[in-house]
């Protein structure tokens, strides 16, 4: 059994940044794991995604050129550094781990879920 545990959110004035970390119990160098996000009121948003090796990237349209998702396999942990944040950004983030190789936007796709984050971006 995996567990997720994720931390780094926080208050951040727009035009800030701040590095997510999910840390897993268990080992995870042969999962793809994926930050999703969701506000209040609204439905899971897909963030970003990679793959076990790392090799494989994607991001949402919303987040691409501000985020960068990356992992230490070493160390059973996936980051995601966000940059030039902006008040919309403000959502409580998850992470989420699927026991295959390979990333996906689908948040149905993902076995394993952390409590998530909160990250607030203030205008």
């Amino acid at each position: 059994q995996v567990q997720l545990v994720e931390s780094g959110g926080g208050l951040v004035q727009a035009g800030g940044s701040l590095r997510l970390s999910c840390a897993a119990s268990g080992r995870i160098y042969n999962y793809a794991v994926g930050w999703f996000r969701q506000a209040p009121g609204k439905e899971y948003e897909f963030v970003a995604t990679i793959s076990w090796s790392g090799a494989t990237t994607y991001y949402s349209d919303s987040v691409k050129g501000r985020c960068t998702i990356s992992r230490d396999n070493a160390k059973n942990t996936v980051y995601l550094q966000m940059n030039s944040l902006k008040p919309e950004d403000t959502a409580v983030y998850y992470c989420a781990a699927r026991s295959t190789y390979s990333t996906s936007y689908n948040s149905r796709h993902y076995d394993y879920w952390g409590q998530g984050t909160q990250v607030t971006v203030s205008s």
